[in-house]
């Protein structure tokens, strides 16, 4: 099965040409590479969050697999979705979902499904694809788009994921694909952003969870990001380090309504 591109086009180039100097442009970086857990990236369309995005995938070294865990902004779908089979297509390719750990990952899970339909039409996985193929590496997936955002599940699916890393013989690096504030004033976004932030580079899933409904931060993906925690926490994490912040009037100049983008690395 070959999942089309949904939002080419709209949240990245759609034609090869462009989206491939684009890509290679975000993910330039000077700093030295870290052997990372996990990375928080957010996921608009590139003109807002793809300097932040490509500043985190430039940081760490690349694997053999990635574990991109993302929101389901549609509501299609089960209520975790995974794709165990077939492959993804950009402007700039095919890339293939990593069976075996994919698998691994839904044996090990209560609450995972099979289901492509979650995955047809949401933009928050995809959009990290073409950032890496443009490091020009061969690389495979396992796609998990969660709609369910109640600790119990983001832990499930946690520890679902730090199982089947621990027991491949293949180097993996889970990404946490989220934005950060949606549609406040730029200050309340940092704020807010600095407390979800802060609960991140304390490695702690909990308090993140915790913090994100107490203060009505609007993290979008603040569930994918509690179940990567999770899991790097069973995989002895140690330190987190914030890349890069950023938010959408960087772009726009509206400091009014803003959308707020964080990358961090756990290692």
């Amino acid at each position: 099965m070959i999942r089309r591109a949904a939002v080419a086009g709209s949240f990245y180039p759609g034609t090869l040409e462009q989206l491939r100097a684009q890509a290679a442009d975000l993910i330039k970086g000077d700093l030295p590479e870290v052997r990372a857990i996990g990375a928080v990236v957010p996921h608009a369309g590139y003109i807002y969050s793809g300097k932040v995005a490509g500043a985190v995938y430039a940081r760490v070294t690349f694997p053999d697999v990635f574990v991109i865990l993302g929101p389901n902004h549609t509501g299609l779908g089960a209520g975790v979705a995974i794709m165990t089979y077939g492959s993804w297509e950009t402007p700039l390719g095919q890339v293939p979902i990593n069976t075996d750990l994919g698998r691994a990952i839904l044996r090990n899970s209560q609450t995972i499904e099979e289901d492509h339909l979650g995955h047809q039409r949401e933009h928050s996985i995809e959009v990290q694809l073409p950032l890496l193929q443009a490091c020009g590496r061969p690389f495979s997936f396992v796609p998990i788009c969660l709609f369910s955002s109640e600790y119990a599940a983001c832990q499930d699916v946690g520890l679902a994921v730090a199982q089947a890393i621990a027991g491949s013989d293949r180097s993996v690096l889970m990404v946490a694909s989220t934005d950060m504030s949606h549609y406040v004033s730029q200050e309340q976004a940092k704020v807010k952003d600095r407390q979800a932030i802060d609960a991140i580079l304390a490695c702690d899933p909990e308090r993140l969870h915790r913090v994100v409904r107490r203060e009505g931060i609007t993290m979008c993906g603040f569930h994918s990001t509690t179940a990567m925690l999770v899991a790097a926490r069973e995989l002895g994490d140690t330190s987190a380090e914030l890349v890069s912040y950023a938010t959408s009037a960087n772009v726009t100049k509206d400091y009014s309504s803003v959308v707020g983008y964080a990358g961090l690395i756990v290692r």
